[in-house]
């Protein structure tokens, strides 16, 4: 086990808390964290994209002049790759670009992330985060006492927070996030993370960690 602090939203430090070192130091090498973000990225595209071959593009049925004796190049068709609204070679096809990953992989390479992020002071742990109204200026006050102002943070919540989560919405490079769906990209991708107790206690249970 290991200690960590937890600060209130003034800042100051009012307790340390107890949680396992497969959290906050994870052995785990860094690339596991690069091939479960690459995996994740790739699982988020659509694969929708699509041109049309030759076969599939309209017109070119009939020859555009004849073989021979015409002083120009021989072509059979206007649809060919050739030509201007011709038909694509090799061009992309809808298909599906999803990772499937281990389950163990995927919990590995978030606690490696949050080693990375605690070992550069970039972990913050919060006694309690609430707000008593929806209110944007409320929550940049927060940030502000906290000395966060300006760089991009996530909070990571026990649970969906309607007023956190509004309040927050509007203030760039600020995101949201319930524990449970906390992931090694989101890590990887704010300069800061903000946990509660709470929040932090509802990620462990959920990973099984104690």
């Amino acid at each position: 086990m290991m200690e960590i602090e937890i600060r209130d939203i003034n800042n100051n430090i009012v307790g340390k808390k107890e949680v396992p070192e497969i959290v906050f130091n994870n052995p785990a090498h860094e690339s596991v964290v690069h091939t479960v973000v690459v995996a994740y990225m790739a699982n988020q595209r659509q694969g929708t994209h699509s041109t049309k071959t030759r076969a599939e593009v309209s017109g070119g049925g009939r020859k555009p002049w004849r073989q021979k004796h015409t002083g120009r190049a021989r072509h059979g068709s206007i649809r060919s790759p050739l030509w201007r609204k011709g038909g694509i070679v090799f061009g992309p096809k809808p298909r599906d670009y999803y990772v499937q990953l281990p389950k163990q992989m995927k919990d590995t390479a978030l606690f490696k992330a949050l080693t990375m992020k605690y070992k550069d002071s970039e972990i913050l742990l919060l006694d309690n985060l609430s707000l008593d109204r929806i209110k944007t200026r409320d929550m940049v006050e927060i940030l502000k006492k906290l000395q966060l102002q300006g760089k991009s943070v996530l909070i990571a919540l026990p649970e969906k927070d309607e007023k956190i989560l509004l309040s927050a919405r509007n203030i760039p490079y600020v995101g949201v996030v319930r524990a449970e769906d906390l992931n090694a990209y989101h890590v990887a991708m704010f300069d800061k993370v903000i946990f509660t107790v709470a929040g932090l206690d509802k990620l462990l249970s959920i990973k099984g960690v104690s």
